[in-house]
Formats: structure tokens, C-alpha cells, sequence
């Protein structure tokens, strides 16, 4: 009955994430139905506390963005790219890890890709070095986001062990940027010059991209910081920044957060599910009265509709995996444990194969951490372990690569004959592989 069952979770998976969308959220939900009265599974209670805190920050993000937030994060982007050209390659990934970091979703870097590659291409860098980092930089930085969906998954896990959001942040921050950095180390010297490179001769020659140092007629860099900022842009990026430093303030040091006595006389101290549903929903509104935008505009906007698809699918995913994960932990246990516990780093393969299948960090978190913990691994091991949930890119049909893909018109950003041979695995491994093994170190010293 276990394989069947197991059968079941990865078929589930696997058609989720083909539809793309919120496919995955809604076959898990059929995953679970299946488990449910097919097999008699007990359901576990539905992750309603991470979906609760990702909602609260996917509200404040897009309203943000509606207000016009992330076009001044933008224009200030562009700015430093083309004063530091010849170093693209290292600004460009540092560019995208502070996205993402201050805006919890990596689908931000969608906004600086055009600057990236038209900045590359006209300083004569080969555009696939700074494109294919700055994309895994983009999803590396999830992982140390105080306020993405992934980090809340991971603190709602652990945060009834003792842990609190500074000790994720502790190890997370400086192992996946130091990832990052030795990837970009390696990036700058990877492949041929561009003006070496046959495909760009190929296509300068048939007149679809312009030579080395010509800006292309329509600057896509340009275009797409052109226009005049809303009123209150830049006071919404000033109130989104005071929230996340509040989150992580109230996070570090919970004497600072209010406490109650219950009738028995227990004392009860405000969660950090609660204190960033609170504080995110407060900077929402807040940055709505000071801008005064259209509230009906921020369901139209990316972060929200992005944001709105990963809750929907950890909401099935989470679900049926808790639930195969509880109803199967005998099995699970034993072998699977003395394996994990001899070798921790082995659960984090686990992680990244997982990450590959379901494309969301996050889904990956709240789909396997729990198991880590069943399995007896420590709170610190599965804090250094969290990189490893950043496998999207090895197959590259995830939405940031594709966009890297064809927004760097000299073609040197692309998919190789194997598939597998891509501009991003590379860069993507080397990340992955640094991040997590900074993690253990810093885990052993820190926590």
C-alpha cells in the first residue's frame, strides 16, 4: 500500500507541475482526496498558519508594486549597472539577491533582465555570465528572505523547537550570498568572449542584434524604466523596507513582542505567524493611505498573481504531503532514519529533487521539512540544509530562465542540445552546493 500511495503523491506532482499555474496546488488537493478515501488516510490539519503569513506578504509586496515601489528599486538598479559595465557579472547577481531579499519572490528579477543584457551585450561581456547568475541569485536569495514564503514555511517548522527567525537568517544570508559570489567567480571566466562567439557573429552578420558597444534602437533597458513615477513610489518602498525590519526586529527579539497569561497561568507570547500576518497587513494599508492608489489595482499586479499560484499550491501540495508523511511514518522510519541521522546532508539531495519536481521552494519546504523533523534531524541541520530546496533550474523550464533566455538577444543565454547542458546549470550547482555546505559550517559555530 505505500507504493500505491506513493505512486499517487508523485503522479500528483508530477501533473501539477506540468500544468503549470495553479495545477500544482489543485492536483495535490486531488492527490489528497485520494489518499483520503481510497486509501483511508487520516488528513493532517491544512498549513493554515504559512498560508495565512504568505498572504499577508504577498499583500503588502503588491501593493507595493501597484504604488510604483518596485520601479524606483528598478531605475536605482539600472543606474549601478551602467556605472560599473566591466563588472556586470558580480553587480548583476548582487542586483537580484537584494530584489528578492527585500521583496520575498524572485520574480522580481523579471523587472532588471532587459538592463542586464543590454548593459552586457554594449560593454562587450557575454551576456550569458551576469544573465544566468543573476537568475540563480534571484532564487538563491529566497532562502534568505526574512519574508518569503519558503523562510515562513521553514520558521513555522522550527520555531516551536526554540529557533527563531534570526538563527535562519544567520546561516541562510551569508551562506547563499557567498554561493552566489564564488558562482559569479566562475562565471566571469566561463565561455567564449563575446566577440568570439559564433552565434552573436551569426546574428550581428544577419542584422537581428547590434555589434559590440551600438545600442539597439529600442533600449529595452531603457524602455522599461521610461515613464513617471506615482505619487508615494518611493514612500511605499520606505514602508515595505520598515516592515521587513520590523518582521525581522520582532523576529530577533521576541521580549519585544506582547504577552498574555491564559486562565491556567501560562504565559503566551505573540507567534511569529501572527506578528507577520499583523505587521504586513498594518504596512498594507498603511502604504495605501499614504499613496492613495487604486486598492482594486493590486490583485492586477505580477507579485500578486504570482504570489496568489504558490499559496494555492502549497496549500494541495503541503497538505497531501503531510498527510503521506504521517500515515506512512512507520514505514518511513527505520532505515530512512538511521541513513539520515549517520548522514544529514544526505536529506538535503532529497530537498533539491524535491525543489526540482515542484518548482517552489516554499512547496519543497512544506512538503519534506516535516519529515526531517519526524526523521529526528536538528533544527540547525535542516536550517544549513535549506539552499538545497533551490533545484528549479536544473531543468530549465522554470518562468526566470526562460525570460533570461530571450531577453538576452545575442543568444548566448540558452538551452544546449541535451537539455541538460544549459546556461544555468552551471552556476546553478556551484550556488546550491557552496550555500549548503557554508550552511553546515556556519550552523556548527552559530547555533
Amino acid at each position: 500500500m505505500f507504493w500505491l500511495q506513493f505512486l499517487v503523491v508523485i503522479a500528483a506532482l508530477y501533473i501539477g507541475s506540468r500544468m503549470g499555474g495553479i495545477g500544482l496546488g489543485v492536483m495535490g488537493g486531488l492527490g489528497l482526496a485520494v489518499l483520503t478515501f481510497a486509501f483511508g488516510l487520516q488528513p493532517s490539519a491544512p498549513p493554515i498558519d504559512v498560508m495565512l503569513m504568505i498572504a499577508s506578504v504577498i499583500t503588502a509586496a503588491s501593493v507595493m508594486q501597484a504604488a510604483g515601489g518596485l520601479d524606483v528599486l528598478v531605475r536605482l538598479a539600472e543606474k549601478a549597472l551602467r556605472r560599473n559595465p566591466q563588472h556586470i557579472t558580480f553587480m548583476a547577481p548582487f542586483v537580484t539577491y537584494v530584489f528578492t531579499l527585500c521583496a520575498g519572490t524572485g520574480h522580481v528579477a523579471y523587472s532588471v533582465m532587459p538592463v542586464i543584457a543590454e548593459v552586457s551585450r554594449q560593454s562587450g561581456v557575454r551576456p550569458e555570465r551576469p544573465m544566468s547568475i543573476a537568475v540563480i541569485a534571484s532564487q538563491q536569495a529566497i532562502t534568505a528572505s526574512p519574508i518569503s514564503a519558503a523562510t515562513v514555511a521553514l520558521l513555522a517548522l522550527i520555531s516551536g523547537q526554540g529557533y527563531q527567525l534570526i538563527d535562519i537568517l544567520l546561516i541562510s544570508i551569508p551562506a547563499t550570498f557567498i554561493g552566489c559570489f564564488v558562482a559569479a567567480l566562475v562565471m566571469s571566466r566561463y565561455g567564449k568572449p563575446l566577440a568570439e562567439d559564433e552565434e552573436y557573429l551569426r546574428r550581428v552578420e544577419a542584422g537581428s542584434v547590434a555589434p559590440i558597444g551600438v545600442a539597439e534602437k529600442a533600449d529595452q533597458g531603457e524602455a522599461a524604466t521610461q515613464g513617471k513615477l506615482g505619487r508615494g513610489a518611493v514612500a511605499s518602498v520606505i514602508l515595505f523596507l520598515l516592515g521587513v525590519f520590523t518582521v525581522v526586529l520582532l523576529g530577533s527579539i521576541p521580549s519585544l513582542r506582547p504577552a498574555w497569561t491564559d486562565a491556567a497561568g501560562a504565559v503566551r507570547m505573540l507567534g511569529m505567524p501572527e506578528v507577520v500576518e499583523i505587521v504586513m497587513l498594518s504596512v498594507a494599508a498603511i502604504i495605501l493611505m499614504v499613496t492613495r492608489i487604486n486598492a482594486a489595482n493590486v490583485v492586477k499586479s505580477g507579485v500578486f498573481t504570482a504570489g496568489m499560484q504558490a499559496l494555492i499550491s502549497i496549500f494541495g501540495i503541503a497538505w497531501m504531503g503531510d498527510t503521506f508523511f504521517q500515515g506512512n511514518m512507520d514505514v518511513l522510519q527505520g532505515t530512512i532514519q538511521q541513513i539520515v541521522t549517520a548522514a544529514p546532508w544526505l536529506f538535503a539531495f532529497a530537498l533539491f529533487l524535491m525543489s526540482i519536481l515542484l518548482n517552489s521552494q516554499a512547496s519543497t519546504v512544506r512538503g519534506l521539512m516535516p519529515l526531517g523533523l519526524a526523521l529526528g534531524l536538528p533544527a540547525p541541520a535542516l536550517i544549513a540544509m535549506f539552499p538545497s530546496v533551490n533545484g528549479y533550474f536544473f531543468i530549465p523550464n522554470y518562468p526566470t530562465v526562460i525570460a533570461a533566455i530571450h531577453f538576452d538577444r545575442t543568444g548566448t543565454t540558452r538551452v544546449g542540445r541535451y537539455l541538460f547542458n544549459h546556461s544555468f546549470m552551471l552556476p546553478g550547482l556551484i550556488a546550491t552546493s557552496v550555500a549548503v555546505g557554508v550552511g553546515f559550517l556556519l550552523a556548527s559555530i552559530v547555533l
